[in-house]
């Protein structure tokens, strides 16, 4: 799908106040360690995450994600009654109803004529919402899109802590809690707009492709577990049949655009872990000086992790007027979206 109209008025983020780092994390887990004896700084070592950051304990999704849109529409002198869409576009949620969209909605001040709705498909939400709101854009249906995500891992990252500790796990059964531990938190907004009203120079959406493999929709799975949040990965196979459905992605996405491997200036991905970012660059042909990385201080925060990052890599000066960005999103299930930007 291409796009004509549609641009990237503003982005902005959000960081919890609590870093968790990954040797920390380690000392949470002495029990586990101590009765597998297992070496100490392996989690840094195999992920390349030194650390993380965690919310407050019982801080909403939808408070997290209030505060990226508030800087937004702060840093833009954006009039929150002119917001015709808002998608909260996270993997968690305050509850299973209402839309997490609509708690948001009240603490952003949004009018009442705003379409509120939620957008979660893993970590591919907010891509999947940029590709939404640009369509909508398209066809007349919206004018101004706010987009805003807030995750936070907490939850889930303490009840694994207690899982491995609990002292029924092997070395073999610990794999499939290991994925968890790179989680983070954190809360990013975009602003998207019809071009007409876009300020001179705002980065334009070109094009979007897709590509879906849900045989592997069992690789990594979550749930609610009581009070806290339950997830099991098969970490290989899910690497293995992400970088598959990324490379057939990867093949629509040249096609769609004409680009090559050597067009975009700078590759955003989603933000997993040095592993993973080595497999797939090496299997698309990229160069890796393209690549520009967050996971090492923030660790995969979900949906969060993508824009975010496209965030940092703009205030770090990577991105300069007329820079080609290829973002590169996946979310277990499997589902691939990639996306053109100029900046």
């Amino acid at each position: 799908m291409k796009f004509s109209s549609a641009a990237i008025e503003a982005l902005a983020y959000a960081l919890p106040p609590e870093p968790w780092t990954s040797a920390a994390l380690e000392e949470k887990l002495a029990p586990l360690y101590q009765r597998l004896r297992l070496p100490e700084g392996r989690l840094e070592l195999m992920t390349g995450i030194r650390e993380r950051r965690f919310w407050p304990a019982g801080f909403a999704p939808s408070q997290a994600s209030a505060e990226a849109g508030k800087k937004l529409l702060e840093q833009t002198k954006t009039n929150p009654r002119e917001i015709d869409l808002l998608a909260h576009c996270a993997v968690c949620r305050d509850r299973l109803e209402p839309a997490t969209a609509a708690y948001a909605h009240r603490l952003l001040g949004l009018g009442p004529h705003t379409q509120i709705f939620d957008l979660s498909n893993a970590c591919l939400g907010f891509v999947n919402g940029l590709a939404v709101s640009a369509a909508m854009i398209e066809g007349g249906q919206a004018s101004r899109a706010l987009l805003v995500a807030g995750e936070n891992g907490r939850p889930l990252v303490e009840r694994t802590i207690a899982r491995l500790n609990d002292g029924t796990l092997d070395r073999q059964q610990i794999k499939s809690y290991f994925a968890n531990l790179t989680i983070g938190a954190g809360a990013v907004a975009a602003l998207v707009v019809h071009k007409d009203l876009a300020r001179p120079g705002a980065p334009r959406l070109l094009a979007s492709v897709v590509e879906t493999d849900t045989t592997a929709s069992n690789l990594c799975e979550g749930d609610t577990a009581g009070e806290g949040l339950e997830m099991q990965t098969d970490s290989e196979a899910l690497l293995e049949a992400g970088v598959e459905v990324a490379a057939r992605c990867w093949a629509r996405f040249k096609a769609e655009t004409g680009w090559n491997e050597k067009t975009p200036d700078t590759v955003i991905c989603h933000q997993v872990g040095k592993q993973h970012q080595r497999r797939l660059f090496d299997k698309l042909g990229l160069d890796d000086a393209k690549d520009f990385s967050t996971f090492a201080w923030l660790g995969n925060v979900g949906s969060v992790s993508l824009p975010i990052t496209l965030t940092r890599a703009a205030e770090e000066g990577r991105l300069r007027p007329g820079s080609k960005v290829a973002l590169l999103g996946i979310g277990s299930g499997l589902s691939c979206q990639m996306m053109a930007l100029q900046w």
